[in-house]
């Protein structure tokens, strides 16, 4: 008979760690999974400057604090992805690997992933010159020219890290305004090897065995012109990873997961925290917040479920 866990955490960035801390030392007994590296999209930012109490700390740096902190509680973790979650009392977890865990209650806390830019030449050359990790591809990049496609922080931020390995970085915009953080426009602007093309949409990867160019369109007069570069850094978005929650009916039209304060779904026992849900501000601090919350929620529901 498999194992009956107290509380299954499928994620383990800043929302599923915090809810692990929290939730084993309520002196529950959980298991985190989670499907690729710990830290979720910490890994891949080169700096963050909002965290409260440590500024300018590094994503890895802030992801293996609190890795390690849930190590230090020794919580069980499988590093395996989870495909699909059966609601009923007890909930039955299937892994990518199709075992199955029992649990009484689940956070899902998956977070997002990059959305493309699903254009020609995009598929063939990810990991040959498009890429959606700057932290982890920009060394490739010393003294060539990069595009980075995107006009919120995260294309900010990460423009603006590029230049320390590339002789030009150019941010392509689709408006004529960026939608981030004052500071964080003014650190992209001020930087000498950054320049900018406004009111332009990625058009076509132009490539051999690597890629040459990125073709590109003028968003007014439907113009084409190509930038020499070596490298693309596409930061548009992106997607909720809830493809194990098909036909449960908790999310929204986007694909986000619909939860009230108390982080529940309308499904009893199934809760959501961090960027997977619908919310109005995706950002660390709101992600360990979440965590916390569905993490004493999920405690009070399974004091209920012993009963």
């Amino acid at each position: 008979m498999d194992k009956l866990y107290d509380l299954a955490i499928i994620g383990s960035g800043p929302a599923g760690m915090t809810a692990a801390i929290y939730a084993k030392r309520a002196g529950l007994d959980i298991i985190l999974f989670e499907g690729s590296a710990p830290g979720g999209k910490l890994v891949k930012t080169f700096e963050i400057d909002n965290w409260p109490g440590q500024p300018n700390i590094s994503g890895v740096d802030l992801a293996m604090k609190m890795y390690e902190h849930t190590t230090q509680l020794e919580v069980t973790t499988e590093y395996t992805a989870i495909v699909k979650i059966d609601v009923d009392k007890i909930k039955t977890l299937t892994s990518e690997d199709g075992r199955t865990f029992k649990t009484k209650a689940v956070i899902l806390a998956t977070g997002t992933v990059e959305n493309k830019m699903e254009i020609p030449g995009e598929e063939a050359m990810i990991g040959k010159g498009v890429s959606f990790c700057a932290v982890c591809d920009g060394a490739f990049y010393k003294q060539k020219k990069v595009a980075v496609i995107g006009g919120g922080n995260s294309a900010l931020e990460e423009a603006v890290y590029l230049t320390q390995f590339a002789d030009e970085v150019t941010i392509v915009i689709r408006r004529d305004v960026f939608r981030g953080d004052v500071q964080a426009i003014e650190r992209a602007l001020a930087n000498p090897k950054i320049k900018v093309i406004k009111k332009h949409i990625p058009y076509e990867v132009v490539h051999g065995n690597k890629v040459t160019a990125l073709r590109i369109k003028s968003v007014n007069d439907g113009s084409i012109q190509d930038l020499e570069v070596d490298g693309i850094f596409p930061y548009i978005g992106a997607t909720p990873s809830t493809g194990c929650l098909k036909d449960l009916g908790v999310t929204d039209s986007m694909g986000y997961m619909i939860v009230n304060d108390k982080m529940e779904s309308k499904i009893p026992g199934l809760y959501g925290a961090g960027d997977v849900v619908v919310k109005p501000l995706r950002q660390i601090v709101t992600a360990v917040n979440d965590g916390a919350i569905a993490a004493q929620t999920a405690f009070h529901y399974i004091k209920e479920f012993d009963a």
